[in-house]
């Protein structure tokens, strides 16, 4: 299957819409906040714009648990004001993907509260049992019995079957049942309404859970690949992203690209961990530990994420894979320990490496996962696992609330920063030194150089400090994310020479590369 060829150079930027530009002074941010950055974001250089749900929901997962998937929460604004958004986007070369909740509705969800009370509906998964395994949740309703939930108990799973039947669990139906095939419908509406506003397609919430007892998620995948299918007939220039981990199922099953995560795929999460995740800010103890290759003390290595990438690469393409810096899930770059200064080599080789790069808002600027915040929305997961410091709010200036917002700062989504130096991006675009120029810099390197997009082949020189690759055969890149510097023997025969295009304490001798700490270099080879 192929993409528009408009994606094929995509710079991802996740937008939190609540948390990005208050356009209104609620406090919360909205879809004119966002309309109001559109020019910083082209600015900065990326073309394609993820928001985070923004549908009607009350709001006990951040809008993750939707009751009314044609409608604008009203909160963010109105439909008329996402069509403001994609037409002024449009205009400036970037592209709108909503979020698509496929799995389940909130409870609030008419569909839901008419399932509740009608023992025949089968839009949810419902058993009468007394005896059920976890993950049911008592009937609000008049229907007896419970309802399988995917994630809170306000999170009731819609059903679109199962995979293998159970005689002695009667509740399951076949992909083919009735409430599957409307669901299935369903989505296609979804779908084709938000299109029709201007948007140019989704990433789909836990897209791999749908068919439920899938071990080998053969019945997921063929759901997705008919979905496709109709998908590029009606919208040929539209994509689907899906949140799944494992590009060798989501991409063969018909996503135009799937995300590296921190955890699920065939490493469970592990590959994208041994990248960032350096278990100061959130952490889970189902993950096991792994040291991060981006840390100051240089325990980690490069090579369980090459290998994993490569495996993906290989399968379906390193066009159909993103690499975020974080998302509203996990913790952000700049977590615990690790300070401002070790954030350029990070976005070096995230923009240099060949897959679709996703930006969190603010990692840009070296925004701060902030610890000790309210559970605000369903924000806390686990003992260790707060979300609500990847959430805070955009930090846009110096003025009053960091200029996200004119409401009074007890009234804000989520609070601030509180520290007195928290970056902000208009201290940033003062100074060309900064690490949001460097990230620009980055962008219109990539952007300009075919060799450093996905399209361009990579060739690993060393896969340890610093991380040393050929890009396309004519462009170096080296990374050490370590505080110790390091050097590597390099030979350049036949060569002229390196031309430096982004670099920051690495440089090119004869027979060598030396590469200071938190160091980066990108250089064009002459000669050749």
């Amino acid at each position: 299957m192929t993409s528009p060829a408009w994606f094929a150079n995509a710079v991802l930027y996740q937008i939190y819409p609540q948390s990005f530009s208050d356009s209104n002074g609620d406090g919360i941010g909205d879809l004119n906040g966002v309309t109001d950055q559109l020019d910083y974001l082209a600015w900065l250089g990326v073309n394609t714009v993820w928001l985070n749900p923004c549908f009607v929901s009350p709001f006990r997962d951040a809008g993750y648990d939707i009751s009314d998937y044609l409608a604008v929460a009203p909160r963010y604004g109105t439909s008329d004001d996402l069509v403001k958004l994609t037409d002024a986007a449009r205009r400036r070369g970037i592209r709108i993907l909503l979020d698509l909740v496929a799995g389940h509705t909130s409870d609030q969800h008419p569909w839901f509260l008419a399932s509740a009370n009608d023992p025949t509906d089968e839009r949810y998964i419902w058993a009468e049992a007394t005896t059920l395994p976890e993950g049911w949740v008592p009937s609000p309703g008049s229907r007896p019995g419970s309802y399988l939930r995917n994630w809170f108990d306000s999170q009731p799973a819609l059903n679109f079957g199962y995979a293998r039947m159970d005689p002695d669990e009667p509740w399951r139906q076949p992909v083919d049942a009735d409430g599957p095939r409307a669901n299935r419908a369903a989505l296609r509406e979804i779908m084709d309404h938000w299109l029709g506003f201007g948007v140019s397609g989704f990433r789909v919430d836990m897209a791999h859970t749908l068919v439920k007892d899938d071990p080998s998620k053969a019945e997921t995948s063929r759901l997705w690949t008919d979905l496709r299918g109709w998908f590029d007939r009606a919208h040929p220039e539209a994509v689907l992203l899906a949140e799944w981990g494992y590009p060798e199922q989501s991409v063969s099953a018909g996503f135009h690209a799937d995300f590296f995560l921190h955890s699920g795929g065939p490493t469970g999460g592990r590959a994208m961990r041994s990248l960032w995740h350096n278990r100061e800010c959130l952490d889970s103890d189902t993950w096991d530990p792994v040291d991060c290759f981006f840390d100051a003390e240089g325990n980690g290595s490069p090579r369980l994420f090459y290998k994993t990438w490569k495996s993906a690469a290989a399968a379906v393409g390193p066009e159909h894979l993103c690499l975020p810096t974080s998302n509203h899930d996990f913790a952000r770059l700049a977590c615990g320990p690790r300070t401002a200064e070790q954030l350029p080599a990070a976005f070096a080789f995230q923009l240099t490496w060949p897959t679709l790069p996703a930006i969190y808002y603010g990692d840009e600027i070296g925004m701060r996962f902030i610890p000790g915040l309210p559970d605000t929305e369903g924000s806390v997961v686990g003992p260790r696992y707060n979300r609500a410091g990847s959430r805070t709010p955009m930090q846009w200036d110096d003025t009053r609330n960091a200029g996200f917002s004119t409401a009074p700062a007890d009234a804000l989504y989520l609070p601030l920063d509180p520290a007195a130096d928290r970056p902000t991006v208009a201290a940033q675009r003062a100074d060309t030194t900064s690490l949001l120029h460097r990230v620009r810099r980055l962008i219109a390197l990539r952007t300009s150089t075919p060799e450093l997009g996905p399209a361009g082949d990579v060739r690993v020189l060393h896969d340890g400090y610093p991380f040393t690759y050929l890009r396309g055969g004519n462009y170096l890149v080296a990374i050490n994310p370590r505080r110790e510097p390091a050097s590597l023997p390099l030979a350049l025969d036949g060569l002229d020479g390196a031309v430096p295009l982004e670099t920051s304490g690495v440089t090119v001798r004869e027979g060598a590369l030396d590469a200071d700490g938190f160091s980066y270099g990108v250089f064009a080879l002459t000669g050749r």
